[in-house]
C-alpha cells in the first residue's frame, strides 16, 4: 500500500464504560498516518503557526511536560499526527462548552498506525469532533483555509441539545464528587444515580420523591393560595376569572393596583403587574389566556420578587429580581436603547448558561404591554434622561442567601411542606428579605416544583451556590453511596461457572441478585435471557433494576476492549488467569504485557472498600495485586504457596484446599469448609474455580456456614422461566 500524508482512520469504538485507558467513557480511533510517520511537527512548515493561530488555546494544554504551554512546546520540537490529533479534538470539545482534559495517543505494533483515546461525555458530539479535527490538521498541513469558528458553532448545537442541561449536569456532578454511580435513563434529563434497589433518579430539579399530586397542586395556582392561607401563610387575595369583564370586576372588588396572570404559567410568562386601568386588565387578560389555561387576577403586592430554593427541609439559595429600565437620550428607539443599554451585558443571551435573558420589546408580549401603558411602543423614541421601565419580572438572577431572615426561611420551607414538595422554588414577594416579614408587606405568590437553578449556579451577581450537593446530600445520606454490592469476574476459563456460584451463594444470603454471563441473564435462580449476556446492554438492565440488592458480571476482554465494563467500580475483582487468546490479536493484543494491561482493568475498578480475589497459583495475577486499592484475598490448590504463606503471615486473607478440603484462614485462624468430595463431580473438579467463588463470598461478608450450604445446594443447570 502507497503511504500518503494523510489520517486514516482504521476504526472508532465508543468505550462507554471502564476499559485500558480511564475509568470514564472515551472515543477510541486507530489512526494509520501514513507518510507523516516521516514527518513529525517540526518537519512541517508552516504547520505550528497555522495551527495556533487557528487554535491559540491550545497554549493551555500541559501535555506530558506537566506545565502549561507543554503541547506547545512537543509542537515546536516535533510530534507525531496523532498526538496532534488528540489535542486537536480535545480543545474543540472545549470551544463547544463539554470540558474535557483527558486523551493519550500510543503507538500500535504496525508501523504508522497509533491508538488514540480521548475523554467523551457524548458519543455523536465526540465522533463529530474527531472528524473536524482530522479536517483542521489536514487544513494546517496542507496549508489550505478552516473555519474554526463554524466547527465550533455546530459543536455548541449538538451540545445545547444532546447532552444534560447545565442544571442536571450539576447534580450529576455533585454526585460524583460524593462517588455515587449515575446513568442516564434518556435523551434528555431523566438520570438514575446509584444502583439497583440503592438507586434514586431525578429529572432535573424534580426527584423520585417529588410526589405528583404535589407537583398538580403547585401548578393550580389558586389552591396552592388556598392551601398556604389554611396554614397561615400571607397570600395576595384574588380568585380565577372567565371573562374580560369579570377580570375587571374581580379587579375592583380586590382592590387596585393587581396583578394579572396565567392559571397554570411558569417562569413569568404572562404574568403583568401593577395594573391600574380597565384597559390594563382586559388586555393583561387577553394575554395571560393565550399563556396558560385559565387566568387569575390577584392583589398586586409591591416590593422585590425572590425565588427561594428549599430542598428538603432546608432554605439553600435565594435570588432576587431587579426591574429593568432604559434611559431615553432623545434619538434612539426603545429597542435600540434595550440592545445598547441591556443587551449588551454580557450576563444576558439566549442560552441556559446565561443569568439574564436577552430582551425583546417588539417581540414579548408582556413587555409590549408594560410599554403600552407608559405610552410607548418598542419604536417610540423617550425624551433625553427619560427613564422608561421595560421589564418587571423575570431578572431573578441575583443572589441574597446570606441575606435571608431566619423567620421568612421557615415561611418558605413551611410553603413547600403545605404543598408537599421535597425540591421547590417559592416565589415570595418583599422589599426587604432580610427582616421579618411582619415588620413588613410581602407575600408568597407561588410555589413550583422542578424550580430552574440556573440563577442559583451562575448568579448575575453574588455567590454560586451548590444547589446540586444540597439536592444529592437529601437523596443520600452522607454514609450512603447508592451502591450495591458488585462482582466483576475476569478470567479466561471457568469464569460462567464463578460467576453463577457467586450469584447463588449471595442469593444464599438473603439478597435478591443479579447475574449476566455467558448463559444467561439471571434474577435470582430465574434465568431470564437465554443467550450470551457478557455485553453492555445486559449489565445495564441489571444496574437499573430497583429489585437488585447485588449484582454478578462476568467480563470478557473482548467486552472490555469494544465496550468497556458496564459499572464504575465494584465492591469485589476476581481474575484467575491471564491466557492469551488469539482473538484479541484483532486489537494488537499480541503479547502477555497488552494482555496485563486489559486484565487489569477488573482490579483498577475495584474500590477502595473492595476486594481483590486473585489466584495465587498464577504469578501474572499475582502482579496484579500490587494494583488494587483495596484489600485482597488469594486462594490456591496448594496452602505452601510462598504467596499464600506471605499472606498470612502479614495476617490477610486466603482460601485453600488441605487434605481435599477447602479452608478459609486470616492469618493463623482457620475455618475448614466441606469436602471436595461432597460435592457433585462436575463441581469437585474445578477445584479452583469454586475456592474463587468461595473467597467472593468470604469478602461480601457471607458467612462460612452459609457457604457451605450454598456449595450444597449449588444446581450447574438454570431454571428457566424466560420472558
Amino acid at each position: 500500500m502507497t503511504k500518503t500524508k494523510e489520517l486514516t482512520f482504521l476504526r472508532v469504538t465508543y468505550l462507554r464504560g471502564p476499559n485500558i485507558w480511564t475509568y470514564r467513557p472515551v472515543i477510541e480511533a486507530w489512526v494509520d498516518i501514513g507518510e507523516l510517520e516521516d514527518f513529525p511537527s517540526n518537519l512541517l512548515p508552516g504547520f505550528t503557526e497555522r495551527l495556533l493561530n487557528w487554535l491559540p488555546s491550545l497554549i493551555e494544554h500541559r501535555c506530558g511536560v506537566g506545565e502549561r504551554g507543554g503541547f506547545v512546546e512537543r509542537l515546536h520540537e516535533g510530534t507525531w499526527a496523532a498526538h496532534i490529533l488528540e489535542h486537536v479534538v480535545l480543545e474543540l470539545q472545549n470551544l463547544a462548552g463539554m470540558h474535557t482534559g483527558f486523551g493519550k495517543t500510543r503507538k500500535a505494533a504496525e508501523p504508522s498506525i497509533y491508538k488514540m483515546a480521548f475523554r467523551c461525555r457524548q458519543e455523536d458530539i465526540g465522533r463529530t469532533a474527531l472528524n473536524a479535527a482530522r479536517e483542521l490538521v489536514m487544513a494546517a498541513i496542507e496549508n489550505t483555509p478552516y473555519d474554526v469558528n463554524a466547527t465550533t458553532q455546530v459543536l455548541r448545537d449538538m451540545v445545547d441539545s444532546l447532552c444534560l442541561g447545565p442544571s442536571t449536569a450539576h447534580i450529576v456532578d455533585a454526585a460524583a464528587d460524593r462517588s455515587i454511580p449515575w446513568l442516564r435513563l434518556n435523551d434528555g434529563n431523566l438520570v438514575q444515580l446509584g444502583f439497583g434497589a440503592k438507586q434514586r433518579r431525578i429529572w432535573t430539579a424534580e426527584t423520585d420523591q417529588t410526589s405528583a399530586i404535589a407537583e398538580s397542586i403547585s401548578s393550580d395556582k389558586d389552591l396552592t393560595k388556598s392551601l398556604l392561607k389554611s396554614c397561615g401563610i400571607p397570600i395576595p387575595e384574588g380568585r380565577m376569572v372567565d371573562t374580560p369583564e369579570d377580570a375587571w370586576e374581580a379587579a375592583q372588588d380586590i382592590g387596585l393596583p393587581v396583578a394579572v396572570k396565567p392559571y397554570d404559567g411558569n417562569h413569568g410568562r404572562g404574568v403583568s403587574l401593577d395594573l391600574t386601568t380597565q384597559a390594563d386588565v382586559i388586555a393583561a387578560y387577553h394575554l395571560a389566556s393565550r399563556k396558560g389555561n385559565g387566568v387569575i387576577v390577584e392583589q398586586f403586592i409591591s416590593g422585590n420578587e425572590h425565588r427561594i430554593l428549599v430542598v428538603g427541609k432546608n432554605v439553600v439559595a435565594v435570588a432576587r429580581g431587579e426591574a429593568a429600565w432604559v434611559i431615553g437620550n432623545g434619538k434612539s428607539t426603545i429597542i435600540e436603547l434595550v440592545n445598547d443599554q441591556l443587551n449588551t451585558d454580557p450576563r444576558r443571551g439566549t442560552g441556559e448558561e446565561a443569568p439574564l435573558n436577552i430582551i425583546s420589546p417588539e417581540i414579548a408580549a408582556e413587555i409590549i404591554l408594560e410599554l403600552e401603558r407608559q405610552g410607548f411602543t418598542a419604536h417610540s423614541i423617550p425624551a433625553h434622561d427619560k427613564h422608561v421601565l421595560i421589564q418587571r419580572n423575570g431578572n431573578v438572577a441575583f443572589d441574597v442567601t446570606d441575606k435571608i431572615h431566619p423567620d421568612i426561611a421557615a415561611l418558605a420551607t413551611l410553603a413547600a411542606r403545605v404543598i408537599g414538595l421535597d425540591v421547590a422554588g417559592v416565589d415570595l414577594v418583599v422589599d426587604d428579605i432580610s427582616r421579618p416579614l411582619h415588620q413588613q408587606r410581602g407575600a408568597v405568590i407561588e410555589v413550583n416544583a422542578g424550580p430552574g437553578l440556573l440563577a442559583h449556579l451562575k448568579p448575575a451577581s453574588g455567590q454560586p451556590r451548590p444547589v446540586g450537593a444540597a439536592i444529592i446530600s437529601h437523596l443520600f445520606p452522607l454514609q450512603s453511596d447508592g451502591r450495591v454490592p458488585i462482582v466483576g469476574i475476569a478470567s479466561s476459563s471457568g469464569s460462567t461457572l464463578i460467576a453463577r456460584l457467586i450469584a447463588h451463594l449471595i442469593h444464599v444470603s438473603g439478597k435478591n441478585v443479579g447475574l449476566v454471563c455467558s448463559t444467561g441473564l439471571y434474577l435470582n435462580q430465574r434465568q431470564v435471557v437465554n443467550s450470551n449476556c457478557v455485553n453492555w446492554e445486559a449489565g445495564q438492565r441489571l444496574l437499573i433494576n430497583r429489585s437488585i440488592d447485588a449484582a454478578v458480571f462476568e467480563t470478557s476482554n473482548h467486552m472490555i476492549l469494544t465496550d468497556g465494563l458496564a459499572y464504575d467500580k465494584c465492591s469485589v475483582g476476581v481474575v484467575s488467569d491471564i491466557y492469551q487468546d488469539e482473538d484479541l490479536r484483532e486489537f494488537f493484543i499480541n503479547d502477555q504485557d497488552r494482555l496485563y494491561n486489559v486484565v487489569r482493568t477488573q482490579v483498577d475498578t475495584i474500590l477502595s472498600t473492595g476486594v481483590a480475589v486473585l489466584n495465587a497459583d498464577n504469578p501474572a495475577v499475582v502482579k496484579l495485586a500490587e494494583l488494587c486499592d483495596g484489600s485482597v484475598i488469594f486462594y490456591s490448590l496448594d496452602s505452601t504457596r510462598d504467596t499464600i504463606i506471605k499472606q498470612r503471615n502479614s495476617g490477610e486473607r486466603v482460601v485453600f484446599t488441605r487434605d481435599q478440603c477447602i479452608v478459609l484462614a486470616k492469618g493463623k485462624a482457620e475455618t475448614a469448609l466441606l469436602p471436595l468430595a461432597s460435592l457433585k463431580p462436575t463441581k469437585a473438579a474445578q477445584a479452583e474455580n469454586i475456592m474463587a467463588a468461595v473467597a467472593a463470598a468470604w469478602a461480601l461478608g457471607i458467612s462460612p456456614d452459609l457457604i457451605e450450604a450454598g456449595l450444597r445446594t449449588f444446581e450447574s443447570g438454570p431454571k428457566k422461566t424466560y420472558y
